[in-house]
């Protein structure tokens, strides 16, 4: 990848994957702050909702309980938990409805074994092994006269981390079908709610969109900077 002048071209890779983040991070709270505002016609709160769910999946296994902070809502698979924010747990909006059948579909999810959920799981060591290690080893390779053996094997070790961000899009949108599906087919959501229900998800789901694009978008700069042999000309 030629320089111009002292500018590096490969950082409009880093400054793309800034903005997709930014706007999928402002879209997702702009979204749920307007469906914070309805209210559950019902008076159906996310714990409510939550209950409701994992009742209708025959899961009596996963404890509702209800944890600190903000939107810091999920499922904890280990200890079959399903842990609902201070913002979730006694709202009864439309949008924390939404969010706390999310973590839901992750626990319906667990309980039909769900393959995609599974692998997920079982890349998270090596995706946290990858992202640790990759870039040092990377960065040894240059100081090492740009040994390709180092800095191909740093970057191999960095996709570990772009597989686990591809292997978690269907995750999360397959979490949030099974979720909505059960709230759609029950008597807790008016028909005007559902569609609202969904794009509080649909806004969630995007998040991982744009995490997976700016981990490519990662990956490809380490390719056009280090990935062949003629980095030192």
């Amino acid at each position: 990848m030629p320089y111009i002048g002292f500018f590096d071209p490969t950082y409009l890779l880093v400054v793309l994957g800034l903005v997709i983040s930014v706007a999928a991070s402002a879209y997702v709270n702009s979204t749920f702050k307007k469906f914070d505002q309805y209210h559950s016609q019902r008076g159906i709160t996310g714990t409510d909702a939550a209950r409701y769910i994992l009742q209708q999946s025959l899961i009596n296994d996963v404890a509702v309980q209800q944890t600190s902070g903000e939107l810091t809502d999920n499922y904890n698979g280990g200890n079959k938990t399903l842990n609902l924010s201070d913002s979730t747990a006694d709202s009864d909006s439309v949008a924390a409805i939404g969010v706390a059948a999310h973590e839901c579909g992750h626990a319906v999810q667990d309980a039909h074994n769900y393959w995609p959920m599974r692998l997920r799981t079982g890349l998270v060591p090596v995706a946290n092994f990858g992202s640790s290690f990759s870039l040092p080893l990377i960065v040894v390779g240059v100081l090492l006269s740009y040994n390709q053996l180092l800095i191909h094997i740093g970057i191999f070790l960095f996709s570990f981390a772009l597989l686990f961000q591809l292997v978690t899009l269907p995750v999360e949108f397959n979490a949030s079908s099974r979720a909505l599906h059960i709230l759609a087919d029950g008597d807790l959501l008016t028909p005007e709610e559902v569609p609202m229900v969904r794009k509080v998800l649909t806004a969630a789901a995007l998040t991982y969109v744009a995490a997976a694009l700016s981990t490519f978008l990662q990956l490809l700069r380490l390719v056009l900077l280090f990935g062949n042999g003629n980095n030192r000309d």
